[in-house]
């Protein structure tokens, strides 16, 4: 019997030796030493290849971790929660969990580690998760937590990452776990993450999020990088028994004169440009075209600035503040979150209104400082712009208001699941639309985003 060694080398397996055997399709010759070379994703594919064909395989690709996991009290799952772990495991302990923001997608990854009790690498977008997963885990299990990220570099059996740190450290971290948890899991497939599933050997992977698809449409390499999709619940599935019932609501408003016809203006700018060379706007593709030219061409960076500007107006209407004064005075009892698109209008709204803003520019203490408030009733709302999508729990928030916002599912999503979790009152979503503008037709994608939702106008 012949006999091979697979060997891991940061983030790879090497295959030796490889005279008078059958090489799979998946390793690729490396010139420079001489040998096969496999990324550490397809560690499994290969044993499975060469037992199948009956060679003995000397195996040196995983050193995982040493320690244990003991659990102190064991997570209760709802019956979707249980029926989405079956799936998983049926699957081979891979795959994609798709469930709405607030029905607790993190116990059904515990009891996931609860099952395999091995060594687990989490990988989350935020620190705040980062935080948020460590609590979870000591409530439920006794280990050793190591973190990589936010200035923390430390291994533990269960080792909890920022995504950013995982594709850093991806060729350290590649063959130390058996079990890699990867929430938020929509970012996994761009072009930097992957790589931290691809150079990693893994034995078992799970995927979570509430929004799989992404606008690049990279979310179709979900099976390569973790598995298939294999198990879906849909917001209102869970709503009334297990989230909160809610509404969308629509509230339109108007362009003042002076701002329609601005907004004219620059919108006929960007149109006739594409009309004078031809380009018809079809996909994100299309449009990343033009930034490409803006920076050479000055015709096509002025045709991107009048569009940007037209957006801005758009979003930005000045009809919207005397409607959120009105909502804001509605809902005075009611813990309310405000979305707009742009910082600009964020602190606009915090200096006229007094509410606490959050966005990329607020430093750590302070953004803490804003969300502990919040949770705790000290201040009634905050505003933010794009920060608080996901990563943030804020389990007693009801009101959600959009003042502006893209047409992209997994940000429309993802701000109604900021008011979905399970409480006693109904839940509102309202979003502001400038009508006769694009936004007009960004509320309808989003509409058929939520598909069986009930919406009202």
């Amino acid at each position: 019997m012949v006999t091979i060694e697979l060997v891991y080398d940061r983030g790879t397996i090497i295959l030796k030796p490889t005279a008078g055997i059958e090489v799979p399709r998946f390793f690729k010759f490396d010139r420079r030493v001489n040998v096969f070379r496999a990324f550490a994703l397809h560690y499994l594919d290969a044993l499975d290849f060469f037992k199948k064909r009956g060679y003995k395989v000397a195996d040196y690709v995983l050193k995982p971790i040493e320690g244990n996991l003991t659990v102190i009290r064991k997570p209760k799952l709802r019956d979707y929660q249980r029926e989405a772990l079956k799936a998983w495991l049926k699957a081979g302990s891979k795959g994609v969990i798709i469930l709405p923001t607030g029905s607790g997608k993190t116990i059904v990854a515990l009891a996931a580690m609860m099952y395999h009790k091995c060594p687990t690498l989490i990988v989350v977008p935020t620190l705040e998760l980062m935080d948020q997963w460590e609590s979870k885990i000591r409530k439920f299990f006794k280990t050793d937590i190591g973190r990589y990220g936010g200035g923390k570099k430390k291994l533990g059996f269960v080792t909890i990452s920022t995504y950013d740190s995982a594709y850093i450290n991806a060729e350290i971290l590649g063959n130390k776990f058996k079990l890699l948890i990867f929430d938020e899991v929509h970012h996994l497939p761009s072009s930097g993450y992957r790589q931290i599933a691809e150079l990693n050997a893994a034995l078992y992977r799970l995927g979570l999020t509430a929004t799989p698809e992404r606008e690049d449409g990279l979310h179709v390499n979900f099976p390569y990088l973790i598995g298939k999709i294999v198990y879906y619940k849909g917001v209102k599935e869970l709503s009334g028994e297990y989230l909160a019932n809610f509404e969308v609501i629509t509230i339109k408003v108007k362009l003042k004169d002076e701002e329609r016809r601005k907004y004219r203006l620059l919108v006929k700018k960007y149109k006739d440009y594409l009309r004078r060379h031809g380009i018809r706007i079809r996909s994100l593709k299309d449009f990343e075209s033009i930034i490409m030219k803006s920076g050479l061409d000055k015709e096509a960076r002025e045709a991107l600035l009048a569009w940007r500007e037209a957006r801005k107006i758009a979003f930005n209407a000045s009809e919207k503040m005397r409607v959120l004064r009105e909502l804001l005075a509605k809902h005075r009892g009611d813990k309310i979150i405000i979305f707009t698109e742009n910082t600009e209008m964020v602190r606009r709204i915090s200096e006229e209104l007094l509410i606490p803003e959050i966005t990329y520019k607020t430093d750590d203490n302070e953004r803490k400082a804003v969300l502990e408030g919040f949770r705790s009733g000290k201040f009634r709302a905050i505003v933010t712009s794009r920060v608080l999508e996901e990563g943030v729990d804020v389990p007693d928030a009801n009101i959600a208001i959009i003042l502006s916002g893209t047409a992209s599912k997994r940000e429309f999503i993802q701000r109604l699941g900021r008011v979905l979790r399970p409480k006693d009152r109904r839940a509102i979503l309202y979003e502001l639309i400038t009508t006769r503008t694009k936004e007009t037709k960004i509320s309808r994608k989003r509409k058929k985003a939520l598909g069986d939702v009930n919406v009202t106008l």
